[in-house]
């Protein structure tokens, strides 16, 4: 018996990608990719290798710059010229090696880039705040039923499905309108995925929209609400995600369909 998905999706409109081109010489990576996410939207971004999906991660996350189009973040235009905009901009990316530092603890790792500091008026003397990045860790990781109990241990001795706890928390915490996921379940064991899974579950009832990317079907139509298939750098597809739509899907990615789909 199918589980009944539960989408917590608005009408506000948090991304939208008007005419989005990508072009690294002679190669088109990305040709007028027009985009809409609303908020608490999980919206999977499907296709094959050479699809084009890093390209559009990387516009999104202020490594690439667009060559054409535009991106608006809850109706303003905005230009992303380095990742500290998009970050600006209330977006993070969880990118699929997890950009985690072994040598680091978990409460380090949460806050590398943005440690809080003691008094202000200490200027630039003030210490770095190692014990409240232990509180603030724990806490988040608490909630979120990671079994991480001391945010102290580094994370190169911890499993895949903790250190993926660990990146998607960090992205939890400083997101305030969507978090990129790019393959979070790729190198985990059947029940880290599960785990993981129930903490992207919970990310849209708290307001955070997804960008899915994932190279696994089931996923897609159990987390997402709507699909865009990429194919040689084109958008050739958008459906709503579920299982009765697989086979339609399948055949967008690989090319086995003519005309593009469209919700």
């Amino acid at each position: 018996m199918a589980i009944e998905k539960i989408s917590h999706a608005t009408d506000e409109v948090v991304l939208e990608l008007e005419g989005v081109s990508k072009f690294f010489g002679p190669v088109t990576a990305l040709s007028r990719i027009d985009l809409t996410l609303h908020r608490g939207e999980v919206l999977a971004l499907l296709g094959d290798n050479g699809a084009g999906k890093s390209t559009l991660v990387r516009i999104l996350s202020g490594l690439h710059k667009p060559d054409a189009g535009t991106i608006s973040v809850s109706g303003v235009q905005t230009q992303f010229q380095r990742p500290q905009d998009a970050r600006a901009a209330g977006i993070e990316t969880v990118y699929q090696d997890l950009a985690l530092f072994d040598n680091l603890t978990a409460a380090e790792n949460f806050f590398v880039g943005r440690e809080p500091y003691g008094p202000k008026w200490m200027g630039v003397l003030a210490p770095v705040g190692f014990k409240e990045m232990r509180r603030r860790t724990a806490a988040r990781l608490s909630e979120m039923a990671v079994g991480i109990k001391d945010p102290s241990m580094p994370v190169g001795l911890m499993s895949g499905g903790q250190r993926q706890a660990i990146a998607v928390a960090r992205a939890e915490q400083f997101a305030r309108n969507i978090i990129i996921l790019d393959e979070p379940t790729a190198a985990l064991g059947v029940r880290e995925t599960r785990s993981v899974v129930e903490i992207i579950k919970s990310l849209p009832a708290k307001g955070i929209s997804v960008i899915l990317i994932t190279h696994n079907m089931q996923q897609a139509t159990e987390l997402a609400d709507r699909a865009i298939v990429l194919r040689q750098g084109h958008k050739v597809g958008e459906v709503i995600a579920s299982p009765e739509n697989e086979q339609e899907i399948v055949s967008m990615i690989v090319g086995a369909t003519g005309a593009p789909h469209r919700v």
